[in-house]
């Protein structure tokens, strides 16, 4: 029997320090009537979390920033206390978006893990492959797609209790960004769903991580073997198993 209402918290990720990023956020249309609360973003691993450079290197070919490492624990932290609060499911927002409230409103009174929908992006930020699950979804012209592959992004999406702990229960070894390990729905099992068109955007603003990320790395020599080795066996698991469900649609 379906419960007559669901319980839905939402988190804003923000660095205690960012007023003029949170003081954007609060000025950009929240409705009065709706419960949010900022959530004071990590600026390191918390206890729990593991992160080795050389594993980083192996794996994403390069080490991860010190922006990287707290964003990585500000989202597996608010995965943890949704295990543990009286709520069924979160919307996580980071302070720098721009959402459609309109629709955001009826989307967080919907009970999703009913429905197996455990982890919806309201954003993300590179195309990749993806199927039609369910036309009209919340209203008449939005469509509830699944992903293949990486799109990256954390800007905004709804988790619920179970989707948190199937993340927990496979994302603690910190090795890549938080939301390559999210997008890798072939490994932790957790399907990657969206809301197309995206009811929330990016604001153009530099990001807190900063730009570094994205300049050229040179692997060391002793590493360069085990990368190759880990890129092609990642290769191969997501043709194997990351693609599969995608095969047949025309």
């Amino acid at each position: 029997m379906a419960r007559s209402s669901v319980r839905t918290k939402i988190f804003v990720i923000s660095m205690r320090s960012a007023a003029q990023r949170r003081h954007a956020f609060i000025s950009s249309g929240v409705p009065k009537s709706m419960n949010w609360d900022f959530f004071d973003a990590h600026e390191k691993l918390h206890a729990g979390l593991h992160y080795d450079e050389d594993r980083a290197i192996i794996a994403k070919g390069r080490p991860l920033k010190a922006g990287e490492l707290g964003c990585f624990s500000s989202h597996h932290a608010l995965w943890k206390r949704l295990i543990e609060d009286d709520a069924d499911q979160y919307l996580i927002l980071e302070d720098d978006i721009l959402a459609d409230w309109s629709f955001i409103k009826p989307l967080i009174a919907k009970d999703h893990g009913e429905a197996g929908h455990d982890y919806i992006r309201l954003y993300y930020k590179k195309p990749a492959p993806t199927r039609i699950l369910q036309k009209d979804f919340i209203c008449r012209t939005t469509r509830l797609i699944e992903i293949s592959g990486y799109c990256f992004g954390t800007q905004a999406y709804l988790l619920t209790k179970n989707g948190a702990r199937r993340f927990l229960d496979h994302i603690s070894e910190v090795n890549r960004p938080i939301d390559d390990q999210m997008d890798r729905s072939w490994v932790h099992g957790v399907r990657n769903l969206a809301v197309f068109p995206f009811p929330v955007l990016e604001r153009a603003i530099p990001s807190a991580i900063g730009t570094s990320r994205f300049d050229t790395y040179r692997i060391p020599e002793r590493l360069k073997l085990r990368r190759f080795v880990s890129r092609q066996r990642e290769r191969a698991g997501y043709q194997i198993f990351g693609r599969r469900r995608f095969r047949f649609q025309l």
